[in-house]
């Protein structure tokens, strides 16, 4: 086994009231949730009007509690130690022998909205067939969670987030291959870094910042194929002055590009980050009930708790993308992200969409527009729901196309034989329910979506002659709701779905399940003590077979002399934080605690989805009030100890 290494961490209105909640027991079990809650609450009738998003309101609401010191408490050491936050994953692939490590940036972001770091990569003078970069954080002060994104020339690499620091400060290191981009890693590149921050007078937590990367020569092949021979990106190509994505709605997410005649393969990926009033998607209400609680909490987001992201090329559905719920170290409640942060949290993955099948008109040498584009959906308020051209506002959108090329001066013909792209299948119903002096007191919904996507067309290439084609078959449920006047609400999410690439040569496979489960509440007694209370369960299940562009976490294992046709990532992980604070602030007490397993597995030849085969790596974690309590760690059948 080659030398591998885990990925871890070197003004809400006043609401005058009582709520009570009663019980709530959830999770999954196999791909269905299951979900009993009982929420008895005392009707609200004093109105204070919110704007905004209720969790982006009680995320703040939670840190600002847990920064700003009580009256009685002492002040914060500045010799206490960092706290090691980190994300739970696979491990990644690294150097067994020679290699050589390179600092691509040591920067401090303090105001840096618009003013990325920008500097100049040159190749190692050293063979490499392998990158794998290296990102540190240290921080102390007080800060929000950021977004960032790396970019080589228009072309992004990776986008993260950071934890959301507490009041003594936290650091974090992660480890991303970046081998499916080797075509560019060749070549001199402009290298961006876009991590937006702000310093004041409140908020003085500086983002230091450390980006190396590894090179190194390995017979593992990642993926399970050769890396594409070329990365086109499909952005808002503002190299080198910033990062190159688009803001959605208020811009255009299209991009002319030329292919190279002679492609045999291409896969496009989209990166797709929700923000402002679409952080928090998949907890959105439907359209017609936006201002349903306008007395009370103000209008909420909407466009219901559905997304598609839409890939379009020459204006034609060439795929779409379902996001998976991603929730960010400052989501919901901070105290439920530390020191475990959420799945994906540091590395938001991409997703792919193989558009083989479209090379018999983009080989043809003109210019073609390829497009993103993310929808919701409208309804009538009771049973009837269709997708809209649009969302809330914002969305970050990026995208590039990987190509594998035949040898120069050939050229790709053929025809695109059929496509079949049925509208898809929406199920809604909704109900508002009054108290007794007529406002809107509870709102209740259930929606799910169904949709088949399929292309298929005849190429000739260098490789041959032969089929090509691309299904997707996705499934989409949300049951979910607002109670106590529209300041608690409930979601219980589903995506499952499947999608196969068949093309002459490469075969891809990808099976996946995103299980969410999020019951949230905050209230302020007549006295002005505030209570916040939240439960989140999240869950990915991702099984990936083939040729594919990215690690499936099997290539630090390929040592172990087994092969496997494909990998199974299995985790789920539940928090539940709690926050009380009196109106004088003089006594405050507070609770987080997160619990997260993991599997890696191996798929044998003769495995399944659902009984994979080789269990490659588990973790089995557990965090309580900042502290790991609970930790057991194994890798490739051997106990690891000690691990924080």
């Amino acid at each position: 086994m080659g030398t591998i290494n885990n990925q871890t961490g070197g003004g809400w209105g006043l609401l005058k009231g009582l709520l009570l909640l009663g019980s709530l027991a959830s999770w999954a079990c196999g791909e269905q949730f299951h979900v009993q809650r009982a929420a008895q609450y005392q009707e609200l009738d004093v109105r204070s009007p919110r704007i905004g998003h209720v969790l982006a309101h009680m995320d703040r609401i939670a840190y600002d509690a847990d920064v700003t010191p009580s009256a009685t408490a002492p002040p914060a050491s500045t010799r206490t130690p960092l706290l090691d936050t980190f994300q739970v994953a696979e491990p990644v692939l690294e150097p067994t022998g020679q290699a050589v490590t390179v600092t691509l940036m040591e920067h401090q972001f303090a105001n840096s909205y618009g003013t990325p770091f920008v500097g100049d990569y040159s190749p190692p003078d050293f063979d490499f067939d392998h990158v794998v970069l290296n990102f540190t954080v240290e921080v102390r002060g007080r800060q929000f969670d950021r977004w960032g994104s790396v970019y080589l020339g228009d072309v992004n690499i990776f986008a993260t987030s950071t934890a959301e620091p507490t009041s003594y400060g936290i650091t974090w290191t992660w480890l991303k291959d970046s081998t499916p981009y080797l075509s560019l890693w060749k070549e001199p590149q402009t290298l961006i870094f876009q991590l937006d921050n702000v310093i004041t007078d409140v908020y003085t937590g500086l983002l230091n910042s450390t980006l190396t990367a590894t090179f190194f020569k390995s017979p593992v092949r990642t993926g399970g194929q050769a890396p594409a021979d070329l990365v086109l990106p499909v952005s808002a190509n503002k190299s080198p002055v910033t990062a190159s994505f688009w803001t959605y709605p208020e811009e255009n997410a299209t991009a002319s590009v030329q292919f190279p005649r002679n492609v045999n393969r291409a896969v496009f990926s989209t990166s797709v980050k929700g923000q402002g009033n679409e952080e928090f998607w998949w907890s959105n209400v439907p359209q017609s009930a936006v201002d349903a609680f306008v007395p009370d909490v103000g209008s909420y987001p909407g466009y219901s708790p559905f997304r598609e992201v839409q890939v379009l090329i020459d204006g034609q559905l060439a795929g779409v993308h379902w996001p998976f719920p991603d929730i960010f170290t400052g989501g919901v409640v901070p105290q439920l992200h530390r020191p475990i942060v959420g799945i994906n949290a540091f590395d938001l993955r991409d997703h792919e969409i193989d558009i083989t099948p479209w090379l018999p008109l983009l080989c043809d040498g003109n210019y073609h527009t390829i497009g993103i584009k993310v929808v919701g959906l409208v309804d009538d308020g009771k049973s009837s729901a269709s997708l809209t051209n649009t969302t809330g506002s914002s969305w970050y959108l990026v995208g590039k196309v990987f190509l594998w090329l035949d040898d120069e001066g050939s050229i790709t013909t053929g025809v695109i034989s059929r496509k079949t792209n049925p509208e898809p299948s929406i199920a809604f119903s909704q109900t508002l329910k009054q108290n007794a002096t007529g406002f809107n007191s509870t709102l209740d919904y259930s929606l799910s979506v169904q949709r088949d996507f399929t292309i298929t067309s005849f190429l000739t290439t260098q490789k041959g002659n032969g089929t090509a084609t691309w299904k997707q078959s996705l499934s989409y449920s949300n049951v979910g709701g607002l109670y106590a006047n529209g300041y608690g609400g409930i979601n219980t999410f589903s995506t499952i779905g499947e999608e196969t690439s068949k093309v002459p040569g490469w075969d891809y496979k990808t099976t996946f399940s995103y299980p969410l489960y999020c019951n949230t509440t905050t209230s302020y007694l007549p006295a002005g003590n505030l209570t916040l209370w939240a439960q989140l369960d999240q869950g990915l299940k991702l099984h990936v077979q083939g040729n594919t562009v990215y690690p499936t976490g099997l290539e630090a294992f390929e040592g172990e002399g087994s092969k496997w046709v494909g990998s199974v990532i299995d985790t789920d992980r539940n928090g539940t934080a709690n926050y009380s604070r009196y109106a004088d602030n003089t006594v405050t007490s507070g609770a987080g605690r997160t619990h997260q397993i993991f599997h890696l597995r191996g798929l044998d030849s003769d495995g399944t989805y659902e009984t994979p085969g080789t269990e490659l790596y588990f973790r089995d974690v557990t965090a309580y009030n900042n502290s790991v309590i609970a930790d057991k760690e194994v890798i490739a059948g051997k106990v690891v100890t000690g691990r924080a």
